[in-house]
């Protein structure tokens, strides 16, 4: 993955941030939003490109572009850094192979120590019971 390249592919633009504040807050435009359009990238293969939709679902819209925003900095160059940084976890992230789950064996001293609790404890009961008298 070429992250020069990936960061080209990306559009910026910087909104007021929402919430209280003073005066300050009112004039600048500190909150970025970063949007990156899935379809249209050529970074990657279809294949990462289905996969990168199916992780990436519920954060895409209908025309498939993902939208991140950050408002963390009073800062729009450091809130900027964040959302790029936030972007690119989330790219790798999806793009991270999972490995297959190995089955382990149950130790024979487990199945021994469970096979001897259920027998003291059916002798237990049966020790409850009345004698048979023929």
């Amino acid at each position: 993955m070429d992250v020069e390249a990936l960061k080209s592919e990306l559009t910026y633009k910087a909104v007021r941030s929402s919430g209280s504040g003073g005066q300050h807050v009112n004039k600048v435009a500190s909150k970025v939003v970063l949007y990156f359009n899935l379809e249209a990238s050529s970074q990657f293969s279809d294949e990462e490109k289905e996969r990168l939709k199916q992780y990436l679902e519920n954060r895409l819209n209908k025309e498939g572009i993902l939208i991140l925003d950050s408002s963390e900095s009073r800062s729009q160059f450091r809130n900027k850094a964040i959302v790029t940084q936030n972007f690119l976890d989330l790219i790798a992230e999806s793009l991270k192979e999972e490995k297959e789950r190995k089955p382990t064996k149950v130790p024979k001293a487990v199945k021994r120590k469970r096979l001897d609790a259920k027998r003291k404890n059916a002798e237990k009961k049966a020790n409850r019971k009345p004698p048979k008298i023929d």
